[in-house]
């Protein structure tokens, strides 16, 4: 699932949103594969076109071992924005308004994208897996978060972020198409 700038933004329009010249896009794989980097973010600005490996969905303790007692926290695609803020100590992007979640009851190895919703303040960030090295799964790096597999694709992202001179970041996130 590699989307070219072209395809990808006729995709975003079609499906109603209006394109930004600065955009963070994450696609959600079809495969779901249990705690695997099968997902891809997007960054569209004025420096280019960038592709990270990065999942969309918690990784199976997560889904087995519950941070809220409603459920594992599985993101709703939908547009939301985030902002400069911290995770875990070092700089992220941190929600700057509420996001919509399901809550994923069932405790199997997948990310249940269906049945009952919660939107609010969740700690839904986008941040990276670890600080050197590629992650080779997702294990507790994400109870629900949008994290990028290489740590060096992280930093393009917030080192465009902070040249954007943006105070607030839209993310789209859609299914693979």
């Amino acid at each position: 699932m590699n989307y070219t700038k072209i395809a990808l933004t006729a995709h975003l329009k079609k499906l109603g949103y209006n394109l930004e010249p600065f955009m963070i896009v994450g696609v959600r794989s079809k495969a779901d594969k249990p705690d695997a980097y099968d997902d891809k973010i997007y960054l569209i600005c004025r420096n280019g076109y960038f592709s990270f490996n990065a999942t969309t969905n918690p990784g199976v303790h997560w889904l087995h071992n519950w941070l809220n007692p409603k459920g594992a926290a599985v993101l709703k695609p939908g547009k939301y924005f985030y902002k400069l803020g911290k995770h875990k100590g070092y700089e992220a992007l941190v929600q700057a308004y509420a996001v919509t979640v399901y809550r994923d009851t069932n405790k199997d190895d997948k990310s249940d994208s269906s049945g009952f919703e919660e939107t609010g303040f969740f700690g839904i960030n986008i941040h990276r897996a670890l600080e050197s090295g590629i992650a080779n799964f997702i294990g507790k790096f994400s109870a629900g978060c949008q994290v990028i597999q290489n740590p060096a694709d992280f930093k393009r992202l917030i080192v465009e972020c902070k040249s954007s001179n943006l105070k607030l970041f839209p993310y789209y996130l859609i299914n693979e198409f």
